[in-house]
């Protein structure tokens, strides 16, 4: 499964990616505002997460920055199956930081999960994120009051997180040209 939004190309990992994967996503500052990622983030981490199987119904992404030299990983975001929902998940290598990359890759991916039947999407974000937080607003997904305590493998200990849902009230097909907000429900709109 692919996505090309305006400035992006999303793809599934190949096996060959795992050198550039590694070089985009092994920085402190990155990986410890992901759950799954390790500290210090390895080859065998890349080469393993190159190798995972894809989920037709929960797919993973490269976000690449196509150019004339080909297109250039700055990041990963995808879908996972948490506690019987889609939850969206995402990084950004720090070159990539401020430039509107993640709310478009993550918006494109919202508009997929919808298309794919998804009536919930959730996610969540460290409260020392909070560009995280700015993004998952940006493409609907509001805030449902719940703070706990969140695990992450790239962080020494559990750190308050937040979490955020959006509900979809209809199907979509991805190319209708509707935006992530078209298909909430009634309250759940940006402002």
């Amino acid at each position: 499964m692919f996505i090309r939004t305006e400035r992006l190309f999303l793809r599934p990992a190949w096996p060959e990616d795992w050198q550039e994967l590694k070089a985009a996503i092994a920085d402190e500052r990155v990986v410890r505002n992901l759950a799954r990622a390790p500290w210090p983030y390895t080859d065998a981490d890349a080469q393993a997460f190159v190798a995972l199987p894809q989920d037709r119904l929960f797919p993973r992404f490269l976000t690449t920055v196509p150019g004339a030299r080909g297109s250039r990983i700055v990041g990963g975001i995808g879908l996972m199956s948490e506690q019987g929902r889609a939850e969206i998940g995402y990084w950004l290598a720090p070159d990539a930081w401020g430039r509107g990359y993640a709310t478009e890759a993550a918006s494109a991916v919202l508009r997929l999960a919808r298309t794919l039947g998804h009536r919930c999407v959730g996610a969540w974000h460290f409260l020392d994120n909070p560009a995280s937080g700015r993004v998952l607003e940006k493409i609907g997904l509001r805030g449902t009051g719940l703070v706990t305590e969140r695990s992450s493998l790239g962080r020494t200990a559990p750190a308050p997180s937040r979490e955020c849902v959006v509900r979809f009230t209809g199907s979509s097909d991805c190319d209708d040209g509707s935006t992530p907000e078209d298909g909430l429900e009634p309250g759940m709109r940006a402002a």
